[in-house]
This record gives structure tokens, C-alpha cells and sequence, in this order.
């Protein structure tokens, strides 16, 4: 219950991961992604000379990618760039642009944290995503898949780190769902998942929580400043299957 305040706490202060603070953003305590896994992983990036901001994202149509709402910088003097087939290293990395009109959900004039960005070319090569069978809604104790690219440890007291260069390798990490999906004023329709010394962290955001090898999840944000202290949180993709399919004509 205790741990439950703290985490409806940050939802009520509407705790932000969207900032220039450079923040250890990767996942903690997590192993090596299979090479044939995936593979339709995002790495979205922005910068404005001075700061950098890192997100993941999955391709779920050659033309769309699925991510966080807070992944992409609007601000002026920001540059923000999509890079598909990095995982595996093996794979030959390369960017594709993306086109001005992002689409953010919006409901009752509140925007939820959830996106959909369209490349301005396919991706003809990429593997992709698969999103959810809703016929079968996540219970506490599914076992879900988080991933995403940095350094597995924290600092003292598990604050975490600055400045880790990306690991030779896309990170994943299972946990267990905690809370079933519920609606927050400031997000949207939010599971929890945990794993006991295990956490994803900022720079995870926007990457994909699967089950069953189907995307039921977008990673939105956990403890800001230490790992490890809250259970982690992604959009309930089943919640927004009715707007991501006629956006992107997925069948």
C-alpha cells in the first residue's frame, strides 16, 4: 500500500522524464536480447547541441512507429531522429525521416501519453511488431518484457547514473504485472510491472512491453531519480487499439 502513495504520488505531481537533465536512462539489472528478438526495436533521438533526450519506440506498419507522447521534442533549436535496425549490432543502422504531423492521442481535451510517428519513407526490411490480442486482457502475475539500450546498474543508493555509453547489445528485462490497467488523469490507461531489483528507467520510454510476443504495452515513465522504488508503468495498448488501427490502416 505504502509503495502504491508513492506511486500515485508521482502521477499526482505529474512527474515529468521529458527534460534536459541528463539522467541515467536504461534498463537496470536486465540481460542481452536475443539476436532474433526484437528486431523492430526504435531508437528515437533528440538534441539541441547542448542537451540530449533518449527514447525507444517499435515499428508496428513500414510507415508507423509507436511510442511514448513525451518522446519527441517540439521546442524550438530541437532536432529529433528515428533509428531502426539497431538491434542486432550486426545489423547495418540506418535513420529514416519523419514526417511533421505527429499524432498524439488526445481524449476530452487531455492528451495520454502514447504516439504514433510516420516515417516519410516505409521501412522495407524491418521486421514488425505485432499489437495485442485484446481478446485476452493482461492479470496480475503475466510475465511481460521490457527492452531497452544502456548501462544495467545504478550509484550509490540506486541513484542513477550520467553519462553510460550504450551497451554492445539491446537490453530486456521480464517482470511481473503488479496492477492491472487503470485510467490517471495526467497518462492515460496504465499497467504496473515489477521485478525485485529490476527496473526500467527514462530513457526506456516509448519501448514496448510484450506479451506473448504482441506489444500490450508502452513504457511511460518510473522513478525519476533512484531505480528499483516503484513498480514500472506502460500505456495499456489494448485501450488504444481503436485509434491506432484506422491511423494506420493495420487490419
Amino acid at each position: 500500500m505504502a509503495l502504491l502513495k508513492v506511486l500515485l504520488l508521482l502521477v499526482g505531481l505529474g512527474v515529468s522524464v521529458n527534460s534536459g537533465v541528463s539522467l541515467q536512462k536504461r534498463i537496470i539489472g536486465g540481460q542481452n536480447c536475443q539476436d532474433t528478438e526484437r528486431l523492430y526495436h526504435v531508437r528515437l533521438e533528440s538534441s539541441n547541441g547542448t542537451h540530449s533526450h533518449r527514447c525507444g519506440g517499435s515499428l508496428i506498419h513500414p510507415l508507423w512507429i509507436l511510442t511514448a507522447a513525451r518522446c519527441w521534442k517540439l521546442e524550438p533549436g530541437w532536432t529529433n531522429t528515428a533509428f531502426l535496425k539497431v538491434h542486432p549490432r550486426t545489423n547495418i543502422r540506418y535513420n529514416l525521416g519523419i514526417q511533421d504531423a505527429l499524432v498524439m492521442y488526445t481524449h476530452n481535451d487531455q492528451q495520454h501519453d502514447i504516439m504514433l510517428l510516420k516515417l516519410q519513407t516505409p521501412a522495407s526490411d524491418v521486421p514488425l511488431a505485432q499489437l495485442p490480442d485484446c481478446s485476452y486482457r493482461l492479470k496480475t502475475g503475466d510475465v511481460v518484457q521490457l527492452a531497452g539500450e544502456g548501462a544495467t546498474t545504478t550509484g550509490p543508493n540506486n541513484r542513477r547514473l550520467t553519462g553510460v555509453a550504450l551497451p554492445a547489445q539491446l537490453q530486456c528485462l521480464d517482470m511481473r504485472v503488479v496492477q492491472v490497467s487503470r485510467l490517471f488523469r495526467l497518462y492515460g490507461h496504465v499497467f504496473y510491472s515489477d521485478a525485485r531489483n529490476k527496473d526500467i528507467c527514462i530513457g526506456d520510454v516509448g519501448g514496448a512491453a510484450v506479451h506473448n510476443g504482441k506489444i500490450y504495452g508502452v513504457i511511460s515513465f518510473a522513478h525519476p531519480y533512484h531505480g528499483c522504488q516503484i513498480p514500472a508503468a506502460a500505456m495499456d495498448v489494448c485501450e488504444y487499439l481503436g485509434w491506432i488501427k484506422p491511423i494506420t490502416g493495420i487490419e
